[in-house]
């Protein structure tokens, strides 16, 4: 019986625990995650790196875990060391051009699917391998070319060996957070979504500072949101793990919130013998039945549309620094005709036809959003039909920021408490409007221009050399950038950076503060229909006092690292 109304809970058991390990310290860990959560299932790693488990043991590992009521499915970790191991790889990922390597994962499949009627692959299901062999195979193409060919036939020959042992076998990929960098390492979600039977997704944000990966922690909700659009009903679920977040128990519960609060349908916890007795998991008992009565109430997740193709390549993470702004972000896969906005990163300029698209988009009556980094990277492909603005070549830096919003009153200065530094761009006076502009000791540069392009809108919005140089723009100028992203959704935050917004298609929406300290957010209401908010968990309302220009706002307390979730309140009709 499933313990939570919204989702599962599992967790991964690694192999090298399940080859070495005595049957007690499993019954341990059993009984500790009983006292504090209830564990929906476990995958059960038959092999990781050196390590394979004995048929007769794991018969009797999945016994003990059945009698406990908890659901086994099997797991595969793509890591190896074959006894006459030359290659030199990252992780020790198989080279799947060397026969050896590939008779070897195959019958880890074939044992595997013996074993369980479902198997989930960790997500070391990639090569960087640049043997002799594979330079050889290669050839003239590059490698992320010749990387997604390889990995998308070798998944097509493993579901099949799978399922030629045991037809009911469901298969399914785990996709890793580094979604800008799967094209490099082989991942192909855009071919193998349809090979496998369902996908998986690693939500593990980590540390935002201290990591190569350059993670923000809204990752975890984004990462669900984009496999969602990836391959919608296949998604089996999110995944986090304690990597470099052990020293910091809130990071790691973010990471289960921001992913069950996408919309996860099953959260996995890597992994079952390094959370035995750890200090994380009483805490996050208590998190799940909160955010399990809270997602009784939300809806369908949704937000401001992000286009992220198939094996982009752009400003890196972008899209999480941004929603860190404070701004609601639905990433998808395929461009959305069909919305009024769209947000696009450099990463969107890896779609050849971007710029016929934009045109035809914002020639129809939608605005569009792009950052520098995709201007930069259309400035040969056309962009400049759309946009009077270029790149100078030049860096300024400034603290101060200088407002005119088009059409939305006089002026207005604003002061932060830090520069940012950023391209210099131009424009051409009142061929293109500049709406926000930082300022120097006496110029200004363009910060959020716009321009009339058909019977829409293009807007530019000018990145910081720094991501991380976004959280020092002052609230009173991020609060008018959501303002101009927002003029579609019911509310919009004013909040200085380091939050997150996050809206459901029933009314209700959510906020979340990183700050080091007690804050306050402010929530713009942007519907006329809408009276004010009532808190989902208390039932307290809260009504606007009206602001400048009539906009209607409502304070509310925010205490650091904690989140909030309300209703809208309209007007009887």
């Amino acid at each position: 019986m499933q313990h939570y109304q919204n989702f599962k809970i599992a967790s991964y058991v690694r192999g090298e625990f399940l080859a070495q390990t005595d049957l007690s310290e499993i019954q341990k860990g059993i009984d500790f995650f009983k006292q504090y959560l209830g564990l929906d299932k476990v995958y059960l790693d038959t092999h990781r790196e050196i390590y394979d488990v004995p048929k007769d043991k794991l018969q009797k590992i999945k016994k003990m875990f059945q009698e406990a009521g908890i659901q086994i499915s099997g797991a595969i970790t793509s890591t190896v060391r074959l006894s006459d191991d030359h290659k030199t790889r990252i992780f020790d990922t198989f080279c799947f051009t060397d026969p050896a390597y590939r008779n070897k994962f195959l019958e880890v499949v074939r044992y595997t699917a013996s074993e369980f009627d479902e198997i989930i692959l960790d997500d070391f299901f990639f090569t960087s391998c640049r043997c002799e062999d594979c330079i050889k195979e290669k050839g003239q193409r590059t490698w992320a070319d010749f990387r997604l060919k390889q990995m998308a036939d070798f998944s097509e020959e493993m579901v099949r060996a799978a399922k030629e042992v045991n037809p009911k076998c469901n298969f399914i990929i785990k996709y890793p957070n580094w979604y800008e960098s799967y094209q490099e390492c082989g991942y192909n979600p855009r071919v193998q979504k349809d090979i496998f039977d369902g996908i998986y997704t690693g939500t593990e944000s980590r540390h935002p500072k201290y990591s190569q990966q350059h993670l923000q922690r809204y990752l975890s909700y984004s990462m669900i949101r984009l496999m969602e659009n990836t391959a919608p009903g296949k998604n089996g679920g999110g995944w986090i793990d304690q990597g470099d977040s052990e020293a910091n128990i809130n990071i790691w519960l973010e990471q289960a919130i921001l992913t069950l609060l996408a919309g996860a349908k099953e959260l996995t916890l890597f992994s079952f013998s390094e959370l035995t007795d750890s200090q994380v998991i009483p805490p996050l008992g208590h998190q799940l039945t909160r955010i399990d009565n809270l997602l009784t109430q939300l809806g369908t997740p949704y937000g401001l549309p992000v286009y992220e193709p198939y094996d982009a390549d752009g400003e890196d993470q972008l899209m999480n620094y941004l929603g860190m702004t404070g701004l609601p972000l639905e990433p998808m896969p395929c461009f959305p005709d069909s919305e009024p906005f769209v947000l696009l990163t450099a990463s969107a300029a890896c779609d050849r036809a971007i710029v016929e698209k934009l045109k035809t988009y914002v020639a129809a009556g939608n605005t569009a959003v792009v950052t520098s980094g995709f201007l930069k990277a259309c400035e040969a492909k056309g962009i400049r039909e759309m946009t009077s603005l270029s790149f100078t070549g030049r860096k300024a830096a400034g603290r101060e920021y200088w407002a005119d919003v088009f059409q939305a009153g006089p002026p207005a200065a604003y002061e932060g408490a830090e520069p940012i530094r950023a391209d210099v761009l131009q424009y051409k006076t009142n061929a293109t409007w500049c709406d926000l502009a930082f300022v120097s000791e006496y110029s200004n540069f363009p910060l959020l221009t716009r321009d009339f392009y058909g019977k829409g809108q293009l807007l530019v919005l000018t990145i910081p050399d720094d991501f991380s140089d976004l959280y020092r723009i002052p609230g009173t100028v991020n609060k008018l950038i959501h303002q101009v992203f927002s003029a579609k959704l019911p509310v919009y935050l004013d909040m200085q950076p380091r939050c997150n917004l996050f809206l459901y298609d029933n009314d209700t929406f959510g906020v979340l503060s990183y700050h080091n300290s007690p804050s306050e957010a402010g929530i713009i209401l942007n519907d006329p229909t809408v009276t004010g908010i009532c808190d989902l968990e208390n039932g307290q309302e809260y009504y606007p006092v009206p602001g400048a220009k009539g906009e209607r706002q409502i304070r509310i307390s925010m205490c650091n690292g904690t989140y909030r979730f309300f209703r809208l309140l309209r007007s009887k009709k």
